[in-house]
């Protein structure tokens, strides 16, 4: 397979496809059912739940795929699990928004997800990556170290001047726009309307492993 800096600015669909399917490889054998069902996940399903539905939903499933490390699952969860002791309603408020702003505007997004306890930025763009894969992309340390290593990307200096385990909401917008951007170009390249930010951010997750 291409080294990132190599793939990156490849023009052959099979290499980022053969990249893309690599994905699967580091999924481990206990989270893959939960991430084929997250992978295909209807997000009008998610806006048509009720407040407690999208509780369970973000603690049983998003949580979950989010934070494999049981250590990390418990610290998230802990905060998250206060809206059963102080209400609902701001996480309904939070799901109302969720479902009504202009998907373009990816830091409105970025501040309305992060708005839901236990998750910060990272925690955010990955529930909007499953929700709308089009539109966004995962950013955490792996995508920053991948992106790192692609010498010749415009925004290469500003990237490695992130920290990678604890990006903020500048850091996500700029990542996110990158994946963006390379989707869009993928999209013109092979003449397809299939790559997304998402997809993107599976590749790059591989490789900054």
């Amino acid at each position: 397979m291409l080294k990132v800096d190599k793939l990156w600015e490849c023009q052959s669909q099979d290499e980022w496809m053969q990249a893309l399917d690599n994905y699967w490889k580091f999924v481990k054998p206990t989270n893959i059912n939960l991430e084929k069902e997250l992978d295909e996940l209807n997000p009008d399903v998610v806006k048509n739940m009720n407040t407690d539905e999208f509780y369970n939903f973000l603690l049983n499933k998003y949580f979950k795929w989010k934070y494999t490390a049981p250590n990390r699952y418990a610290s998230t969860t802990k905060f998250f699990k206060q809206y059963k002791i102080n209400g609902m309603k701001s996480l309904e408020n939070i799901k109302k928004n969720l479902f009504s702003f202009n998907l373009n505007n990816i830091e409105e997004g970025l501040r309305i997800t992060s708005e839901i306890k236990g998750l910060g930025i990272a925690g955010a763009s990955g529930l909007l990556s499953l929700l709308f894969p089009k539109y966004f992309g995962t950013v955490d340390q792996f995508v920053v170290k991948a992106l790192c290593g692609i010498d010749d990307l415009p925004q290469c200096s500003i990237v490695q001047k992130m920290n990678p385990g604890s990006l903020n909401l500048k850091d996500g917008l700029i990542l996110i726009k990158i994946m963006r951007l390379k989707a869009s170009e993928l999209n013109s390249t092979f003449k397809t309307e299939t790559w997304t930010p998402r997809k993107i951010d599976m590749i790059l997750w591989t490789y900054g492993r």
